[in-house]
């Protein structure tokens, strides 16, 4: 009897304080629980595995693939990772989320450990590290997407401390001491140092932005977003330092910014299809009611200009998928666009997750045979042959790794 490698596969929702209330409650074609609704996991993460639909009932992604990694996996991922190396989100972003970076899988390892030493529980508040992994991560934009990424070029921030008023006693910091000391000392004012000092930034932008007079190109616009939005009565976030001095980055739809350890980023604003490394190890430095650990951040955070690169993907030669290739070793993000008259087809190398964003579409592979609606997500094991069709047309956001 040929056994099954294709199975409909049911993620989970996180309901974290920044998500929105429609966009992911419209994609899974159910309706909201009357909470924000901000990522959508799809993956074998201990903190929140996936479910698959086998013909014995529904079971846990990662109990399955801990029952034959080789076989699920396939022999070289299975070895070089012992798990799947990577976890499929949809993120909507309603408010902005934490400045944050993300480790090497060195200093995950390390950090990690330390914090397992010092007894400090997976699940608390002021927990660091996750897990023991880096975490670079690819985003798509399924909407207009806006997000922080990386120090401004040098030219460009010493425009911004020149012309900022309030920014006018930094500039000799920046010139002596570049950006890592710029950045160390905003990050570590006391609450009532950064109030005095980003008081009066705060009273001159928020009347522009509540009389619509600002621009989202202008990072007054998200710094006077933030203060609006804060519910932290009283104190001024130093996340709006990193508002200035980072690159505000705008992707259409299909795309692409790559962020690796280091890149110290935020997202803003919109929707994202999102593959990253399989961990959840996230440093923050402000505009979150999470954990904030800004001498942990510091440590980790590449002190250099970005100069932000969009991806539009590799066309490949089928003509329907498009893959944003990145330099991670632990995923491959693509999008395929069919219509009726395509027929798309392919050989799984290793485990593969599929979720489609548009359309409907039918999924074989050997005798199995899956009919997938918007919002509804797959599972493929290592060395699946499948071929994917559909009645009109359909948009299939794919993961794998490479």
């Amino acid at each position: 009897m040929e056994l099954t490698k294709l199975f409909a596969l049911i993620g989970k929702v996180q309901n974290y304080a920044w998500g929105g209330f429609d966009f992911i409650p419209n994609l899974l074609g159910k309706e909201n629980e009357n909470k924000p609704e901000a990522e959508y996991w799809m993956g074998a993460h201990t903190n929140a595995p996936s479910t698959i639909l086998t013909p014995d009932g529904e079971v846990s992604l990662n109990t399955y693939i801990d029952s034959d990694k080789v076989e699920k996996l396939g022999s070289k991922i299975a070895a070089d990772f012992g798990k799947l190396p990577f976890l499929f989100k949809v993120l909507d972003v309603h408010e902005m989320l934490s400045i944050q970076v993300h480790p090497t899988k060195k200093n995950a390892e390390i950090g990690f450990k330390l914090e397992n030493e010092k007894g400090i529980p997976l699940n608390a508040f002021n927990r660091n590290y996750k897990d023991d992994n880096h975490k670079p991560e690819i985003m798509v934009a399924l909407s207009d997407f806006w997000l922080l990424h990386g120090f401004l070029p040098k030219t460009q921030l010493k425009e911004v401390l020149a012309t900022v008023p309030e920014f006018s006693s930094l500039i000799s910091v920046f010139e002596t001491g570049g950006y890592k000391e710029l950045y160390k000392k905003v990050m570590e004012l006391s609450n009532e140092e950064c109030n005095t000092l980003l008081s009066p930034l705060i009273d001159r932008i928020v009347p522009l932005y509540l009389e619509g007079k600002l621009e989202k190109f202008s990072p007054d616009y998200w710094a006077a977003k933030s203060a609006v939005s804060s519910t932290n009565s009283g104190i001024i976030d130093k996340g709006i330092f990193s508002v200035y001095f980072f690159n505000i980055v705008q992707a259409n739809k299909g795309e692409a910014v790559f962020q690796d350890a280091g890149v110290p980023h935020s997202y803003l604003e919109g929707q994202i299809v999102e593959l990253m490394a399989n961990s959840d190890n996230v440093l923050r430095g402000g505009l979150t009611p999470k954990h904030i650990d800004v001498p942990e951040l510091l440590k980790h955070v590449g002190f250099t200009e970005t100069h932000p690169e969009i991806l539009h993907g590799e066309l490949q030669s089928d003509g329907l998928e498009r893959i944003y290739k990145t330099v991670a070793p632990d995923f491959e993000l693509s999008k395929i666009e069919i219509k009726k008259t395509d027929s798309y087809k392919s050989v799984s190398k290793t485990a593969v997750i599929l979720i489609v964003v548009e359309g409907e579409i039918e999924i074989s592979e050997g005798i199995t045979c899956l009919k997938l609606e918007k919002g509804s997500s797959a599972f493929l094991e290592a060395n699946s042959k499948y071929q994917i069709r559909t009645n009109k047309k359909a948009i299939i956001y794919k993961a794998t790794a490479p």
